[in-house]
């Protein structure tokens, strides 16, 4: 049963004989009854207050519950991104070692022909020396026959012996030409 500051205020005792103090049970229920108005009204502002409180509690764990979503998301979105990052960065690095193996392959193929041109240079020069020397000598065979043989059989011994330091060096001449 609740009371009101009113009921008490309003209550009547029956009297008796040898009973209480009227004035001073007046003086209590009115000072009883102020206080108890006033901690109802301390109440209701108290109620008020944890109303309030309560709305802002709602209030923040709505807040708190889209902080919480919104980091997921974040958490969620920066794994994602690191992960593409990292599938990209090792797609450019295949890419790269494909194109590195791509230009060692040409160069060894580069270095391959460069050999073989080399090589075959070096047997066209081989030939073309074997060639001058045939020629060279063969020039040279002529020319002492032609010496030989138009020479008259009056020629004097001097000149036979300067036909015959005529001999012809073939490599020096070869020498002299490369």
């Amino acid at each position: 049963m609740k009371i009101s500051p009113v009921e008490i205020k309003q209550q009547e005792f029956q009297k008796k004989m040898r009973g209480y103090d009227t004035d001073e049970v007046q003086s209590f229920l009115e000072k009883l009854a102020d206080d108890l108005d006033e901690l109802q009204k301390e109440n209701e502002v108290l109620k008020s207050e944890l109303d309030k409180a309560n709305e802002e509690l709602t209030e923040f764990k709505k807040i708190e519950k889209n902080l919480q979503d919104t980091l997921l998301k974040a958490q969620d979105s920066a794994s994602k991104s690191l992960e593409a990052s990292k599938k990209q960065s090792a797609l450019i690095i295949k890419e790269a070692e494909l194109k590195a193996s791509q230009i060692i392959d040409k160069a060894r193929e580069n270095t391959d022909e460069i050999r073989n041109a080399v090589i075959n240079l070096r047997e066209e020069k081989s030939l073309i020396i074997a060639k001058l020397k045939a020629i060279v000598s063969s020039q040279a065979n002529l020319l002492e026959l032609k010496v030989k043989t138009s020479g008259d059989e009056k020629l004097s011994s001097k000149k036979l012996n300067e036909s015959n330091k005529m001999d012809i060096d073939i490599n020096d001449i070869l020498n002299k030409i490369l």
